[in-house]
């Protein structure tokens, strides 16, 4: 009988990380677990809590990774070795004290209840934008990394977002596909000819050989699709080839919420994301936005470039763009953008540089381009009036 079993596998319910503090916890040396002699006593340290000193020989309180709170232990500094979750421990401590007091406290024997509950609501956060974060990379099919940052308060990721790549289309519209492509061999070339996409259809080309833009905001731009026969890295397909840029999602210190800064500098001209979200029409959208100025904030953004007919809710369902702040000063400027889909009702939403933009700088686009700017920048773009992407030329 036994004979028949050869080969036969059965899948563990058990992580690696489990079976590996399994054997820890036995004392059981594992070469196929990598636990050996020297590491055997090794634990992971998930996050520090509290923090006390005796005798001036200095102790941590230990969460350690897959073990409940219940066993937290106090280790002496020497058994840890966990250098940045030590120093993070401080800088979080530090912070804990400014809020407190005003100012840092130095020499401290131990903590008071209230610093070290903040101390450990700190890493619990930390840790579940770390998750979000990694969910947020894992989600998208772009080049440009996301990095998520809160130095401000405790509030972690928002709840009932889901990141998308692209619009998602609600009940009762569809996207009719575009039926023919260009044949150029090189589209920059040969758009003067009309051969091009924007030619065809009797408008400009809109980048130079960097892939700037360079028509006016107003004008729309019509990028090479899937039926032509020029390949990915085209001139003339851009905002197709997705975010380029390494961004993050930082908790703002003036009370804007969410915002969105470049990791990289970003050249005038240069396509940064698109703005995505559930594709409604505007009934449906009169209905959200209802019970959007109720709760104090709204993502809906109006696709009139010819007709108020759909409207883009990113509430939801978005991107990064999602957390981008308004601004009367912005450095993004709308553009229509048509590729797959040459219904005009229904453009996608590029956002380009309005000009040179340095590495940690703080991305913003003006939410009410067809009326006063009005200052601020709460949450979503109708959050101000009821913007626009342009009118048509």
């Amino acid at each position: 009988m036994a004979e028949n079993l050869k080969g036969c596998a059965v899948c563990c319910k058990s992580s690696w990380s489990q079976l590996q503090d399994l054997c820890r916890l036995e004392r059981v040396r594992c070469p196929s677990l990598g636990i050996t002699r020297r590491n055997l006593s090794h634990f992971e340290v998930e996050f520090l809590c509290d923090y006390k000193r005796v005798r001036e020989e200095e102790f941590y309180l230990v969460k350690w990774r897959g073990y409940s709170e219940s066993e937290n232990t106090w280790e002496p500094r020497k058994n840890l070795r966990c250098v940045g979750l030590l120093k993070q421990f401080h800088k979080d401590l530090e912070q804990a004290w400014i809020r407190r007091d005003g100012k840092p406290k130095k020499n401290a024997r131990w903590l008071d209840q209230g610093v070290a509950n903040y101390v450990v609501q700190k890493a619990k956060q930390r840790r579940a934008l770390w998750r979000w974060e990694r969910q947020l990379n894992a989600k998208r099919n772009h080049k440009g990394r996301i990095v998520v940052e809160n130095e401000v308060d405790l509030d972690g990721p928002p709840r009932d977002f889901v990141y998308i790549n692209e619009y998602k289309v609600g009940e009762g519209i569809s996207l009719t596909q575009v039926a023919v492509g260009c044949e150029c061999r090189d589209c920059l070339a040969e758009a003067a000819g009309g051969c091009c996409c924007p030619g065809a259809s009797r408008h400009k080309f809109a980048y130079n050989e960097l892939g700037q833009v360079r028509i006016r905001a107003g004008l729309p731009i019509y990028e090479c699709n899937a039926r032509c026969r020029c390949g990915s890295e085209c001139s003339n397909r851009v905002v197709q080839r997705g975010i380029r840029y390494d961004l993050c999602i930082f908790r703002t210190t003036n009370g804007r919420g969410w915002g969105v800064r470049t990791l990289e500098k970003i050249r005038k001209n240069s396509f940064v994301m698109e703005y995505v979200g559930e594709i409604i029409t505007s009934e449906e959208a009169e209905r959200r936005g209802q019970i959007y100025d109720r709760q104090g904030a709204t993502y809906l953004f109006d696709l009139d470039y010819v007709e108020d007919v759909y409207t883009v809710d990113a509430a939801y369902y978005g991107n990064i763009s999602h957390f981008v702040n308004h601004s009367c000063d912005p450095n993004l400027q709308v553009y229509n953008v048509f590729i797959d889909n040459l219904d005009e009702r229904l453009p996608r939403i590029a956002l380009f540089a309005t000009r040179h933009i340095r590495a940690g700088e703080e991305l913003t686009f003006d939410y009410n381009m067809q009326g006063e700017c009005l200052p601020g920048g709460g949450p979503g773009p109708t959050a101000w009036g009821s913007p626009g992407v342009g009118s048509s030329p």
